[in-house]
């Protein structure tokens, strides 16, 4: 898989420059994995422990808590680890390691969002068709489906990017091992593997934010014209806004950088881009999406009462 290359190991760039902020950094990245793991684990524990939660909606959030924790797993360890060591490298292995797992959690959790909206869209409006639309054997199939194609756009990236020569300098641009940055320092012909982020990756990006989005318009659209109960109208946007705000601070961010021409400018961007959607977003997840869930709040007590 791998092709030979004279650069055997690359250097990662800094969060900042600043000495003094890097403690600072350190903790409060930390804590974010922290509490990233531990709301995310709670949540993945409960949903597959508590029967009353085997339902498609939840079926879904377990994934998503799944997907969350292993997505800031693939850089904020390395980067935690890179803000108390002097020397910031990454094996050339664990650099393609590190770019084949971050974009396949990332496209995995891209196209599960709009599984996910497009359940809300059914439960809502098709109530009734609810059960027969969104069967068990259909939400496995979904999920199946969106770890396959995550998988394998992520296997494309990291052969391609494997088989270019890295002769020249071996700093990257960027905290982790991100193709864009990769692909600057690659000597050769690099159109393939442009076209490959361009095309294939922003379709994904793109793709999967537009059905997103297009679910909760359906969504909003119906509410307002359907509902003739203010308090079932304030409770359904209350919740669907809740969900779009996770949307929003996932896909923009995401589109943003993967469909924009690389520039020594953006590449600053890019990283306040990758910190929002790898660091931010997946701690927000469990919060938004499931702890403020009074059914989840009550399975959350019944297991720690077990556990007492």
């Amino acid at each position: 898989m791998l092709n030979r290359t004279s650069v055997t190991e690359f250097l990662l760039l800094p969060v900042t420059d600043i000495q003094v902020l890097q403690p600072v950094l350190f903790v409060l990245f930390l804590a974010i994995y922290i509490v990233n793991v531990a709301g995310n684990g709670a949540i993945l524990m409960v949903v597959t422990s508590d029967p009353r939660l085997h339902s498609p909606m939840y079926f879904f959030l377990g994934n998503l808590a799944c997907i969350d924790i292993c997505f800031s797993t693939v850089s904020l360890p390395k980067m935690l680890e890179n803000f108390l060591s002097t020397h910031k490298a990454i094996s050339f292995l664990g650099c393609i390691s590190q770019l084949h797992f971050f974009h396949f959690m990332g496209s995995t959790e891209a196209m599960l969002l709009a599984v996910m909206g497009f359940d809300r869209f059914v439960a809502i409006c098709k109530p009734l068709h609810y059960t027969l639309i969104m069967n068990h054997q259909v939400c496995i199939q979904m999920a199946v489906t969106v770890w396959i194609i995550g998988f394998f756009h992520a296997l494309l990236h990291s052969v391609m990017t494997s088989r270019l020569n890295f002769c020249g300098s071996n700093q990257i641009n960027h905290f982790f091992c991100d193709i864009k940055p990769l692909l600057k320092l690659a000597c050769g012909n690099t159109e393939l593997n442009w076209w490959l982020v361009n095309n294939v990756t922003g379709t994904i990006a793109t793709g999967a934010c537009f059905l997103t989005f297009l679910s909760y318009f359906y969504i909003i659209i119906y509410l307002f014209f359907k509902t003739h109960s203010c308090s079932m109208l304030r409770k359904a946007l209350s919740t669907c806004a809740s969900h779009f705000v996770v949307v929003v601070l996932f896909h923009v961010p995401g589109v943003f950088v993967y469909i924009h021409p690389a520039s020594s400018s953006s590449m600053d961007q890019d990283q306040i881009s990758a910190l929002m959607f790898n660091g931010v977003t997946p701690v927000l997840n469990p919060l938004i999406y499931t702890l403020r869930n009074k059914e989840v709040k009550r399975a959350l007590r019944r297991v720690i009462s077990r556990s007492q």
